[in-house]
């Protein structure tokens, strides 16, 4: 244990280890009596674990089932069997998951062999849950940081904390010019119905928010459920997506044929934007899927990068619809 122990990023790591333990045929009455003599040597107590003889995990009762059971009955007879468990090298985040999946204030760890080797208490349940949440919120905005640095954010010198917010913030830039680039090489198509500059920003800011809803949802999906239904997930997606870009595409159609009259323009824009939100769904589905394969934070996909992407293919979509309707 102590060799695993360097790895900070690991639920063993993150254990107590003095912790209730009793044999199934232990009475209510034994129970109680280890947990008044013994309370100031166990590190957390809202469960009994119990145990065989040599260590094996058996079954979990809850602090206040002990005190509602009868004195003389058996351990064995209360006791839930198959409890949720994790491994020495579980990361910390599906521990946290596990407790809210199951209403749990203990995760207990065990090794290969179902051995008790400790328990994962509440206290750091909640501290892995801030830390995440911080790790998911600071990588959603493109801020870069190391292991560990998170809690320190506040507190970075002036320096740091610039150099922390400068790389994904250049990856947007660039993205600024190569659209910049894109909208100039549709120079003739804009000079054509100089209108269809007004409704770049309605194009770049749909994609964005279609794309954000879409890729949060599911980032969260697969932080809270490892063995999501790809299938049954996707199939949703494509429908809710093909009824809001019909929607939207048709109410965009028509706000521009009242106040803009030209019908091509109103085709136009009902074609691009049922385009650019599909696509942009699918990026959203896509960029998720592609960073947890090659094992990195899909968090990463959800900020600027995907912002950049989101925001030239809608370009690209426009102003190419624009040009061969025109």
């Amino acid at each position: 244990i102590s060799k695993n122990h360097m790895n900070s990023n690991i639920a063993g790591n993150r254990m107590v280890q003095t912790v209730p333990t009793v044999r199934p045929n232990e009475t209510i009455a034994e129970v109680e009596r280890v947990l008044i003599e013994r309370a100031k040597d166990f590190e957390t107590i809202n469960y009994i674990y119990i145990t065989d003889e040599e260590n094996r995990l058996l079954g979990v009762l809850s602090l206040k089932e002990v005190f509602r059971a009868p004195k003389n009955l058996a351990v064995r007879n209360l006791m839930k069997t198959k409890p949720v468990t994790a491994g020495f090298g579980t990361r910390p985040e599906k521990i946290a998951n596990l407790a809210l999946k199951y209403n749990l204030k203990a995760v207990p760890i065990t090794d290969k062999d179902n051995r008790l080797l400790g328990v994962v208490p509440s206290d750091v349940i909640l501290k892995i849950l801030h830390e995440e949440h911080s790790k998911y919120v600071m990588r959603s905005a493109g801020v870069v940081f190391s292991r560990g640095q998170t809690k320190d954010i506040i507190s970075a010198s002036a320096i740091l904390y610039t150099c922390k917010r400068v790389p994904w913030l250049v990856v947007g830039l660039a993205g600024g010019v190569a659209a910049a680039f894109m909208v100039n090489a549709f120079e003739d198509a804009i000079k054509e119905m100089l209108t269809l500059t007004a409704f770049i920003p309605a194009i770049v800011y749909m994609a964005d928010a279609v794309g954000s809803q879409t890729q949060t949802i599911f980032i969260r999906s697969l932080a809270v459920d490892h063995s999501l239904g790809m299938k049954k997930y996707i199939t949703r997606e494509i429908i809710a997506g093909l009824a809001i870009a019909t929607f939207l595409s048709l109410l965009i159609s028509a706000i521009s044929f009242v106040w803009w009259k030209p019908a091509i323009l109103g085709a136009i824009l009902g074609i691009s934007f049922f385009v650019t939100i599909i696509t942009a769904i699918a990026v959203a589905l896509l960029l998720p899927w592609i960073f947890l394969r090659a094992k990195i934070d899909p968090a990463i996909a959800s900020g600027p990068f995907a912002t950049v992407i989101r925001d030239i293919l809608s370009l690209i979509i426009y102003l190419s619809v624009a040009s061969v309707m025109i």
